[in-house]
């Protein structure tokens, strides 16, 4: 599991458009906020979408971009988007690559059962490339909130 003041792992993967986003795109001129989340369209993960867009606005003052990542599709992402109305890029990590750099894939019980799965999880990269904050296993309420509080505090 990743720790703040680390290097970020850097990234290239396809958002919804199917564009590849990089994190050397945000290199000295954005922080960015990359939240990774089970499944789109399921009740935790449409709760934290729609706060963070509600938030957009605020979060491009203090310069920092959102950022989603789930192993979903290109395509589940546009229904996702378009059915509410988002205002953040969501990536496509369907390899899961991305998810193993930043140590969210982890193993999960549920009813007695073990499977495999993303840990809801966020972390806040400054425009230098650095993890200034790393939060394993968030809750959805109130989350991007609390994340816009940390990232004006940058």
């Amino acid at each position: 599991m990743l720790e703040n003041q680390q290097k970020a792992p850097l990234f290239s993967s396809p958002n919804q458009l199917n564009q590849l986003v990089n994190l050397s795109d945000y290199a000295d001129k954005k922080n960015v906020v990359l939240y990774f989340y089970p499944k789109d369209d399921t009740p935790g993960c449409t709760i934290e979408a729609n706060d963070f867009t509600k938030l957009a606005e605020e979060f491009d003052k203090y310069d920092t971009v959102v950022i989603g990542v789930s192993k979903d599709s290109c395509q589940s992402h546009v229904e996702f988007i378009n059915k509410f109305g988002l205002k953040i890029d969501l990536l496509a990590d369907t390899s899961g690559e991305l998810c193993e750099s930043y140590g969210v894939w982890q193993e999960r019980e549920k009813n007695g059962v073990k499977s495999m799965a993303i840990m809801r999880s966020t972390f806040i990269i400054d425009k230098k490339g650095t993890l200034v904050d790393v939060a394993y296993g968030v809750t959805p309420d109130n989350h991007a909130q609390e994340v816009l509080e940390k990232v004006k505090s940058l």
